[in-house]
């Protein structure tokens, strides 16, 4: 191997030498730069976020939440009050209409349950009956088990979805009600009757 390098060597001229040395040197001096340039960076965003007002994005960002009613004094029609309180929380554009319905009772082993579903549209002056609307279904859970004196538990689905949302766990976003409706437009497009 030393004889292949010797040979290279030998076969250079100075001058070819003197290039090279200073690209090296070149590359080098460049990479100094570089990594000057990165250290300075990640310090100063560092520093940044050290001073960076967490608790006015974390208020801003926090998901919304009620008080829920306790077991006992839980029914059908204070449920869906409930639910339209928990709704107003919500951050969405006035255009949007909803209503909520009671859909059914039903009774497991531990637990009552208490589905209810809340529809979603935006209608306008030009079509005040929309061609597709986007459900919640929200659930309000009945512990037979635990002190009646605790609050109820509500989990909420967006429709074609199946991630379990808990208030005051996840924050709403409009964007998923305008995806189940731009899906659905684009389905009954593709439909020829």
């Amino acid at each position: 191997m030393k004889g292949t390098e010797q040979k290279l060597e030998l076969g250079l001229s100075s001058k070819n030498k003197l290039a090279m040395e200073s690209e090296d040197s070149y590359l080098a001096a460049i990479k100094e730069v570089a990594c000057t340039l990165v250290e300075t960076t990640m310090r100063n965003v560092e520093e940044y976020f050290q001073n960076f007002p967490l608790q006015e994005t974390e208020e801003k960002y926090m998901a919304q939440n009620i008080t829920w009613t306790s077991c006992k004094d839980f029914n059908v029609e204070l449920g869906m009050k409930q639910i339209e309180e928990y709704i107003s929380k919500w951050e969405f554009h006035e255009s949007w209409l909803h209503c909520i319905d009671f859909l059914k009772e039903e009774e497991v082993e531990f637990s009552k349950l208490y589905h209810y579903r809340t529809r979603w549209s935006i209608p306008t002056r030009r079509k005040p009956i929309p061609r597709a609307t986007a459900c919640v279904f929200f659930t309000i859970q009945i512990s037979k088990i635990k002190p009646l004196t605790l609050p109820v538990e509500v989990f909420f689905i967006f429709e074609s979805t199946r991630l379990v949302h808990r208030p005051g766990q996840s924050r709403f976003r409009e964007k998923w009600l305008k995806d189940i409706i731009e899906s659905k437009l684009i389905m009954m497009e593709s439909i020829t009757f």
